[in-house]
């Protein structure tokens, strides 16, 4: 088979998203070939509360994936996110194994596992070790140490952990559909990789996923993760806003707020939008809304909440102890950033560049899914994708570093002469 498949699963509180594509094998671009949202079921805040629902969800929207590809799921990458993902930046430091010679990739690997050896509660599991930079002999800023000389190798690293029970009851549901878990990769961290650029990520940068249920923050300094975190407010709590400010039913709610992002979008000229009568009857609601100003709309009810989410998100980078780090600003992600307003209240909250991610770098059936809300849905291909050319690039170099011998032609030389010596 020519091309690889790779398949990512994304387990929202609103939705899940399953998607699959095909990478050809020179370094091509990312090509989407299947792709199902289905509504998510069993899970509020990224924690899974109902077994049985979240199984039948995930399992519709993988099997019309399936359909759409012509291929069967049988692996996969998994997004985990919400409040019970936590973060911690942690050093390691090892003596080089040959100190006449190079540093190899096992120094490397050494390194980071020393890193990685924190103290740590039962009830948390590790999803992800990043390294941020390497110090060989105390000089610093070094990204890649294989192949250099030194005696001393230091890491700094970036460590994501998430709860062992969340962990599990993803993975029993995953068992149940015969679907093996390539590894859970956090959400903000996939969504990142679908929507930052380099440049973005080398001058400072803070990603922030808003999804239904949670907000996802991560930050890059000097083109390195080096702080995630997650809150326990999104998109689905202006939803509930705009329920009770017009004492209509969360259905109406939602379809009101899907039609002012559609029509008066995150995006849109603010300036258009001012005293501005919408007419809610073509929405087809059961409740009797006519008219309403737009900008009581807007200003009173959606305003706040957004206020609240940006004033959350700003505690975090406070907490995170960049803030001074991150030039480039926010970039803006997931299903809740296309909100009405959400980039200019960002601005006057935050007082830092704003824009909008889309995910990039895919090709295919791409209608759909170049949106900000299946973000984190393509990051966890391009995740994949990036990994796995990782581990295949080291384990090929070590192939050949250890089969290519400088005396082996010399001998066979050698052994085929002496056969004719007498």
């Amino acid at each position: 088979m020519s091309e690889q498949l790779i398949c990512g699963i994304d387990i929202g509180s609103y939705k899940i998203a399953t998607v699959a594509g095909v990478l050809p094998k020179e370094d091509g671009e990312l090509r989407i070939i299947g792709f199902n949202t289905t509504p998510s079921r069993g899970v509020k805040k990224g924690l899974i509360i109902d077994i049985e629902q979240i199984t039948a969800a995930v399992e519709e929207s993988v099997e019309k994936a399936e359909r759409m590809a012509g291929h069967k799921i049988s692996q996969a990458f998994v997004s985990v996110g919400g409040p019970h993902i936590a973060s911690l930046n942690s050093h390691g430091i090892v003596a080089v194994t040959n100190p006449q010679g190079e540093i190899n990739e096992d120094d490397v690997a050494r390194v980071v596992e020393a890193a990685r050896a924190i103290s740590l509660s039962t009830t948390r599991q590790i999803i992800e070790v990043t390294p941020r930079d390497y110090i060989v002999d105390g000089q610093a800023g070094i990204k890649n140490p294989v192949g250099m000389t030194g005696v001393r190798l230091e890491v700094e690293t970036h460590i994501i952990t998430a709860s062992h029970t969340n962990l599990k009851n993803i993975e029993r549901c995953l068992n149940y559909l015969d679907i093996q878990n390539l590894g859970f990769v956090f959400a903000g961290l996939a969504s990142a990789e679908a929507v930052l650029t380099d440049t973005e990520k080398e001058l400072g940068v803070v990603l922030i996923d808003i999804g239904g249920g949670k907000t996802d923050i991560c930050i890059y300094v000097e083109g390195a993760l080096s702080y995630s975190s997650s809150i326990p407010v999104g998109a689905r709590h202006i939803t509930n806003d705009i329920a009770v400010g017009l004492r209509v039913s969360l259905d109406s709610a939602e379809k009101i707020k899907l039609y002012l992002s559609r029509v008066y979008g995150a995006e849109k000229d603010k300036n258009k939008r001012r005293n501005i009568s919408i007419n809610l009857n073509e929405l087809n609601l059961n409740e009797n809304v006519d008219e309403m100003s737009l900008k009581t709309l807007i200003d009173g009810i959606i305003g706040p909440r957004l206020e609240e989410i940006y004033k959350l998100v700003f505690d975090e980078i406070e907490k995170s102890g960049f803030a001074q780090n991150i030039p480039s600003g926010l970039v803006i992600t997931g299903g809740g950033a296309l909100t009405v307003s959400m980039l200019e209240t960002g601005r006057r909250v935050i007082g830092l560049p704003i824009r909008l991610g889309s995910p990039r770098n895919v090709s295919g059936l791409t209608d759909e899914i170049l949106d900000p809300q299946y973000a984190t849905t393509v990051g966890l291909l391009l995740y994949g994708i990036k990994n796995t050319r990782e581990q295949e690039g080291w384990k090929n170099f070590n192939k050949i570093i250890k089969d290519f011998s400088f005396g082996s032609p010399v001998e066979k030389f050698k052994s085929f002469f002496r056969q004719f010596i007498p």
